[in-house]
């Protein structure tokens, strides 16, 4: 029998699936990172850290599913997007630590260029705003900030990628540069109506095209591991950035399906066919795959602290000792006893894209406990998501009559219940919960041969629970009613 390997490389840990044909999970590993908070707003990781964890739960979980590398019929890659890393070419060792997509260093270089006039070309080229969640202005600030990266990288010696890029280098030894459509077109730089990167925003951004990556389709066989990872050479067949991956994966390949994913933040994806879609309520417009030389789009909304805001409760309150009590913890009251808890500890993305605003809890009492704030945190991240959705059905002008869901978060029962009741229609959990790094291993197998085409694989998808609204629809707009004015006391707190 022969499996794919899933590199599923995310914020806070790298994990390593291993899936069968029938897409059951038949070995995992997963290896936490560190997050590095250089000062209030930057967030960065070791990007070599990143690598050796990637390795290493890989190695581990193709052993934990009883198999040989030479079982391994191919590997696919999803990764955190917007994460930029830039490392020598001929050391392979990064300049500088990888800028998280969550740092906001470059919030003043966005203010700039949008006073410049620059934001409708940027709309326009790349569906996105101009904000520092995206890549190219990360770029642009470490070759600014490094000493000599910028004449380097004029000449060549330096090299750019998101984290898939940063892999698919190390896997294969150094052999291929590249990234996918779906992960260039997340850098501010990538013309999504053209497919190639675009040399007017290059040179807006002072970027040198040197540095870039070859952008190639989602699916399809780039190469081959490095002799020196694994006992034989596996063919990397699959590329996606995460929220891609899992829109892949939740088979919402229509135009109108929409897949809400909760990790370390919220991201809301809604295919909308072979165009982009402009948005007039402050979503973007992003590749979700290129298949064949054919572009698919999707709209998406990002939600920058959802899973962040529970770690924060363990690792910044110590209220719980592990992110699985909270769902314990906020269950023992019977309602959020009027706390509501804006975690907009790294800015806030769509729909309002503000990145000076900054956490904040509002209508605290003596009466407010624990469980009172275990509770605001969990329904923040169903209220963030329900300002999304709201924003997507007026772009799209169809009415969603369900939300397909998937990521760590979902197990929480309490949660999907509340995400339901704001929202009004179904909450439908699927029985593979990996959807993330099952999209990045259906991509590779296509690539192969392994699974036929997107019928074949569509008949692997099951519901495992439905989230029915209970809640009047009177009570479900007076909460969104109050998260909305606790959310415009948290705008424009930092100082720009």
């Amino acid at each position: 029998m022969s499996f794919i390997l899933a590199l599923d490389q995310g914020t806070t840990s790298s994990r390593a699936l291993v899936f069968d044909h029938d897409g059951t999970v038949r070995g995992l590993a997963q290896k936490e990172f560190r997050q590095i908070f250089p000062a209030p707003g930057l967030v960065e990781h070791d990007a070599e850290e990143i690598w050796a964890s990637q390795l290493g739960v890989a190695i581990e979980a193709v052993a934990r599913a009883g198999a040989a590398a030479a079982d391994i019929a191919a590997i696919g890659i999803t990764n955190q997007r917007e994460t930029t890393v830039v490392w020598d070419r001929r050391s392979g060792k990064p300049i500088h630590n990888a800028i998280v997509w969550q740092d906001r260093r470059t919030a003043g270089e966005c203010d700039l260029l949008r006073r410049q006039g620059h934001e409708p070309l940027f709309r326009a080229r790349t569906g996105l705003l101009l904000d520092p969640y995206f890549s190219g202005t990360k770029l642009a600030w470490i070759l600014d900030h490094v000493p000599g990266a910028r004449t380097r990288a004029e000449a060549g010696e330096l090299a750019f990628g998101t984290i898939d890029s940063w892999l698919v280098w190390n896997l294969t030894g150094g052999e291929r540069h590249l990234t996918d459509a779906s992960n260039a077109s997340r850098t501010l730089l990538f013309n999504i109506h053209t497919g190639a990167w675009d040399p007017e925003l290059l040179e807006l951004l002072r970027i040198p095209a040197a540095v870039l990556p070859e952008v190639v389709d989602s699916s399809a066989v780039y190469g081959e591991t490095a002799a020196r990872f694994f006992a034989s050479r596996i063919p990397i067949a699959g590329i996606a950035g995460d929220q891609q991956a899992a829109l892949f994966g939740q088979l919402c390949d229509r135009p109108g399906m929409v897949k809400n994913t909760y990790g370390t933040g919220c991201f809301m994806l809604m295919h909308t066919g072979g165009r982009p879609v402009t948005s007039g309520q402050n979503l973007i417009s992003t590749v979700a795959c290129r298949l064949d030389g054919e572009t698919e789009y999707a709209l998406e909304g990002s939600v920058f602290s959802a899973g962040a805001a529970v770690q924060w409760l363990r690792d910044g309150l110590g209220i719980i000792r592990s992110s699985g009590e909270v769902e314990a913890l906020a269950a023992s009251v019977p309602d959020n006893g009027g706390v509501y808890l804006v975690p907009a500890f790294t800015g806030l993305g769509a729909p309002q894209w503000d990145p000076y605003a900054r956490g904040a809890i509002l209508g605290i009492t003596r009466g407010t406990t624990a469980a009172h704030l275990a509770r605001a945190t969990l329904e923040s991240i169903a209220f963030q998501s329900a300002d999304l959705l709201e924003a997507m059905e007026k772009d799209s002008g169809t009415p969603l009559t369900e939300l397909r869901v998937d990521g760590g978060a979902t197990d929480n029962d309490l949660l999907m219940q509340f995400q339901a009741d704001l929202l009004g229609v179904p909450v439908v959990r699927p029985q593979v919960r990996e959807t993330t790094a099952l999209g990045a291993a259906y991509l590779a197998g296509l690539a192969i041969g392994y699974w036929r085409d997107r019928a074949e694989i569509g008949r692997f998808w099951k519901v495992e629970r439905t989230f029915t609204p209970a809640m009047e629809r009177s009570e479900a707009a007076e909460l969104r009613n109050c998260w909305s004015r606790a959310l415009e006391r948290a705008k424009g707190w930092a100082t720009p």
